[in-house]
């Protein structure tokens, strides 16, 4: 971990501010995601052929909100490092990244109604979240680990993913 040299202690950013910016843009990545996403869901999703370990629909919101909670936490603990702290501008870029990666992978799956065009956005995505995590790890060991079942789930997404493009080509 790296160690923050005592002059940087008093460059962190205001609470408020650290909160507006690990909150609001995984809320704007939520409410973009599920606009696009649910209402495909009854219609073009529900007539896809899906593989067995297909989940319940209902599950993806719980996961996707605990989620998103866990991805803020970690934003949060590196906005609150000093701003000239070694590696925290090139973690906010890489989270930011990966963020955008999230959202648009719910426009090319579900808006555009293409599971190939979903697998071409996933997969530079778990490379993203994994960059996510080691770039957060030399900051904030706890930042890192709370990123993990993200990285599970968009890992198994992705295998799910696959599938149905597989299964409906």
């Amino acid at each position: 971990m790296t160690t923050v040299p005592q002059n940087l202690t008093d460059n962190r950013p205001p609470l408020w501010a650290a909160l507006a910016i690990a909150i609001l843009p995984v809320v704007a990545a939520s409410i973009a995601g599920s606009a696009v996403t649910v209402p495909q869901i009854p219609i073009w999703y529900a007539g896809l052929l899906k593989p067995p370990f297909n989940p319940p629909n209902w599950i993806f919101a719980p996961v996707w909100t605990a989620l998103y909670a866990l991805m803020a936490l970690g934003i949060f603990r590196i906005l609150r490092l000093p701003v000239g702290t070694p590696g925290r501008r090139r973690a906010l870029l890489i989270y930011h990244l990966q963020l955008l990666f999230n959202i648009g992978w719910s426009f090319a799956f579900f808006g555009a109604n293409c599971p190939l065009a979903g697998l071409a956005v996933i997969l530079p995505l778990l490379a993203l979240i994994g960059a996510t995590i080691a770039a957060f790890r030399m900051l904030d060991r706890l930042a890192s680990n709370l990123l993990w079942p993200y990285l599970a789930w968009v890992a198994f997404a992705t295998l799910l993913n696959a599938s149905i493009w597989w299964l409906n080509r």
